[in-house]
């Protein structure tokens, strides 16, 4: 273990390094701004090596308090001769992928739940037992009288909204026993995404205007890291329990609902061309209720792309160049999604007002009776 004497000549010789390194490789530097992310790295990693060795050393029984205070044969003869710790563990940023990918699923599964999709399968399997519609011996028929009957063997509506308000902290539904509703996912996730979308907004912008039109320098990877790093973490304490079965059982009952809103016979019974037509007919004939299924569809599949890329380990990248390149993955889903909540009214883009604050009394899913009231707020839809 290092001593603080020690400790301060190595921290001092890195500075010197520094400024030998900038002064004699200044012009390279000026014309390649990669040379100077290289450079940082190596010292980086040196200083990380090093650290990382001096900490192998076993510490004294008593920690080195003994020869701090001046007792016994090890008293230290000055300050910079004692024991000088490097500092606790760093915090874990490893998150389990499968639990954020799961996360990811289920951001998808409540955008269609928001849609109506098995609002809109109920109502066609009440008019059919009903006789209220001209359905009989067709694919969809067949498929509207098997929909519910394996309903005990499944999560109820119930259990769905628990795990959205739970997770995601949407829906008004009071959280299963011992759950808190994750308040602050909305926010966090919105910031990271207005990050993602003001970098690369700026990146092109530069890549215009400057001559080098490539050089990955432009912009700071910094804030797009730390919402990034909030984010996650926000979602690893939240994706524990029975999220992940939860979201599969859930696509399959989703792939199940479509199959049987594009059958050919309910298509016909509303002159439809396909199932998303079916469900939009089907909200606002008996619901009285435009559902944006376009916006809501897209912010479905650009916010499950979005949380499958936080999933990885892209973020612990420091290379600039290189979490550049990766993040370009989701550079136009990010402006995607934001366009679409913009539209919707539940985020905005630009730095004087870039998030709506989640009012869960406005959020459309009043219970878990799965009757959704179109509310507002001043005007604009809420989540």
């Amino acid at each position: 273990m290092a001593t603080a004497g020690e400790n301060q000549s190595l921290y001092d010789r890195i500075a010197a390094l520094r400024e030998t390194l900038t002064d004699k490789l200044a012009p390279q530097l000026i014309q390649n701004p990669q040379l100077a992310d290289a450079l940082t790295q190596q010292i980086e990693s040196m200083v990380s090596q090093l650290v990382a060795a001096q900490t192998q050393t076993p510490a004294p029984p008593d920690g080195g308090l003994a020869e701090l205070i001046g007792l016994g044969n090890e008293a230290a003869a000055n300050i910079s001769a004692t024991r000088l710790p490097e500092g606790v563990q760093d915090y874990d940023e490893q998150v389990s992928s499968e639990r954020i990918l799961a996360v990811a699923d289920l951001y998808y599964l409540y955008q269609h739940e928001k849609l109506g999709v098995f609002r809109a399968v109920k109502k066609l399997q009440e008019l059919f037992n009903a006789g209220a519609v001209r359905l009989s011996t067709g694919d969809g028929a067949y498929g509207l009288y098997r929909f519910d009957r394996r309903s005990l063997l499944r999560y109820t509506e119930k259990d769905r909204m628990q795990a959205y308000r739970r997770v995601l902290g949407y829906t008004t539904i009071k959280p299963a026993p011992s759950a808190k509703p994750n308040t602050q996912f909305h926010t966090l996730f919105t910031h990271f995404i207005n990050n993602v979308a003001d970098f690369w907004r700026d990146k092109r912008i530069s890549d215009v205007i400057r001559e080098r039109a490539f050089d990955p320098s432009f912009g700071s990877i910094a804030t797009i890291r730390r919402s990034g790093l909030d984010l996650r973490n926000n979602l690893k304490w939240a994706s524990y329990g029975h999220v992940n079965v939860l979201r599969i059982e859930v696509l399959q009952l989703l792939e199940e609902a479509f199959k049987i809103l594009g059958a050919d016979d309910i298509r016909k019974l509303f002159g439809a061309d396909n199932a998303w037509d079916v469900v939009e007919e089907v909200m606002l004939r008996y619901f009285n209720e435009n559902v944006d299924a376009s916006q809501r569809h897209r912010m479905a599949v650009a916010g499950r792309s979005t949380i499958r890329w936080l999933a990885q380990k892209y973020l612990l990248n420091t290379s600039r160049a290189e979490f550049e390149a990766l993040l370009r993955e989701i550079a136009d889903v990010a402006e995607e999604w934001l366009t679409s909540a913009e539209t919707l009214g539940i985020a905005y883009r630009g730095h004087t007002q870039k998030v709506v604050t989640l009012d869960p009394r406005q959020n459309g899913h009043n219970g878990y009776n799965g009757h959704q009231r179109s509310r507002k707020l001043r005007g604009v839809e809420q989540i």
